[in-house]
């Protein structure tokens, strides 16, 4: 077993500690209390994302745009110090000097390898990163350049960040603030809205359509409405942080299958491998069950959970199997790409917030047999809206900065290990640019992001990109030796769906 990386804490009087040489010292920031918890041994979390690059590497070209755009922005030129004369010493960033050498990594590969098996050669290195610690007297963040050709792009980057430097969500943001429109070079990309893939708009609770009525009458319609959801809301998050707490303590626990991760789990290397779904057949399901994209690949992921179990277990199906993931929400509002560009310009924060600010969710999922396809997709629907008439990660969010406040770090780093030893599955969702993207000059072909050191044997990650979506996984090899089978069945799953989808639609 893995021991838990070494944590290096910089001081003020260590030489990585230079304020940048002609300029004036800024003002301190405090780790964010998330930022504080990624930081506790047995919590000590990475992201790494995977880019697939349609051209050989120009290393000159990404070193440059590198120390023009990210090595600039506030966190990537910062350390985490602690300042031992304080009376409680906590973590602050503090500006440094960046030697863009010591964060772009250029290994020396095996070239049989890479020639014989490129693909595999590209996932071994990147799980490889899973037993690395990082050196945390520079600062917390790496691109390794694979320049070799594999099945789906000429080249790759690969980059790893300490998570207390930030959320997947907004690094996902500030790397895409470095790419530019392949289309037009000179612009920057275009994300989904925030809107994109909903099925509706307004509350859950709200009538698609209803009578007119006098103006009276519709206003006390309309507060009735209003009085409803706010009762239904105030239920739901009563119940889902009951739910949250009694698991969190160890009072509520998922039952032990072949999903679950053992002890010491968030020590154990991670072996990372990724697979391309159509984002059309997505989209053709969504339409065909009137869902949203988030909604079927729920249900995508509830089927291929299922085949892979009872293919393993030999067991019936006739009793549905209950697990639970664990799902980050961001509360911050993510800075927009144009913010982000100018920060890096600029070196400054411009009053974007940064870093941190999550909130914990739990998701059910089902496991079990059934004879329609898209009732995966149904029964993931349920429980999304259920979910979303909830104020489940807001709570949670307040909650463990109280913890944090009166009990200190430990103890809201207990419980929240505990809430994820409790579970069985990380699951994520984020959207990417719709349009194809390049980088320093590289086009991108795909994007795979993942995490590691968390206590979950089994995390999944979908992430889309122009037409099509990566589902990435980070599975314990230890637990799961055949997870290629499982990424079959992801692939499986959706054709399977996509066939009902369509065989559905012919019936109307």
């Amino acid at each position: 077993m893995r021991k838990p990386a070494l944590e290096i804490d910089a001081t003020r009087t260590a030489a990585a500690a230079e304020i940048k040489a002609g300029k004036e010292e800024e003002e301190e920031e405090p780790v964010s209390p998330t930022g504080r918890l990624f930081r506790e041994p047995h919590f000590s979390c990475h992201i790494v994302s995977v880019f697939g690059l349609g051209g050989a590497v120009d290393l000159p070209a990404v070193r440059a745009g590198l120390e023009a755009s990210l090595a600039r922005h506030p966190r990537f030129c910062s350390l985490q110090v602690l300042d031992e004369q304080e009376e409680d010493p906590r973590p602050k960033w503090v500006r440094t000097t960046v030697n863009i050498d010591d964060h772009v990594i250029v290994p020396s590969l095996d070239p049989t390898a890479t020639s014989a098996d490129p693909d595999r050669a590209l996932e071994d290195y990147v799980s490889s990163l899973s037993t690395l610690p990082m050196d945390h007297s520079r600062p917390l963040w790496e691109l390794h350049v694979l320049d070799f050709p594999t099945s789906e792009a000429t080249a790759a980057v690969v980059l790893r960040v300490h998570h207390s430097v930030g959320d997947g969500v907004s690094l996902l943001s500030l790397f895409i603030a470095c790419t530019r429109r392949a289309s037009d070079q000179s612009s920057l990309p275009a994300l989904p809205s925030a809107s994109a893939g909903r099925r509706r708009a307004g509350p859950v609770y709200a009538l698609s359509s209803r009578p007119r009525l006098s103006p009276s009458w519709e206003a006390l319609a309309a507060f009735a409405a209003w009085v409803v959801s706010f009762l239904v809301l105030l239920w739901h998050t009563v119940v889902d942080v009951a739910c949250f707490a009694s698991t969190a303590t160890s009072v509520l626990g998922d039952p032990p299958t072949l999903f679950k991760g053992g002890e010491g789990v968030e020590f154990r290397p991670k072996r990372f491998m990724n697979r391309t779904l159509r984002l059309d057949d997505v989209k053709y399901v969504k339409n065909a069950v009137n869902c949203t994209i988030n909604d079927v690949l729920l249900g995508v992921t509830s089927a291929a959970l299922s085949r892979y179990y009872f293919r393993k277990t030999g067991e019936s199906g006739s009793e549905t199997i209950k697990v639970r993931s664990t799902l980050l929400v961001n509360l911050r509002k993510t800075p927009g790409l144009h913010t982000l560009a100018t920060m890096m310009e600029s070196g400054k924060d411009n009053g974007a917030q940064w870093g941190n600010r999550l909130g914990y969710m739990i998701l059910p999922f089902h496991i079990a047999k059934h004879s329609d396809p898209l009732m995966y997709v149904r029964k993931a629907t349920q429980v999304a809206r259920r979910k979303k008439s909830s104020m489940e990660s807001v709570f949670t969010f307040w909650s463990g900065s109280v913890i944090l406040k009166f009990f200190g770090i430990k103890a809201a780093a207990s419980l929240c290990c505990g809430m994820m030893r409790n579970t069985t599955l990380s699951f994520s969702n984020v959207a990417g640019p719709t349009e194809q993207v390049v980088f320093y000059g590289h086009p991108i072909v795909y994007i795979a992001p993942s995490v590691y050191g968390h206590p979950h044997a089994l995390t999944m990650h979908y992430q889309s990109y122009a037409n099509i979506i990566k589902l990435v996984l980070a599975v314990d090899e230890t637990q799961f030796p055949d997870a290629h089978e499982l990424l079959d069945d992801f692939d499986q799953s959706l054709r399977i769906i996509r066939e009902a989808a369509s065989e559905k639609q012919k019936d109307t």
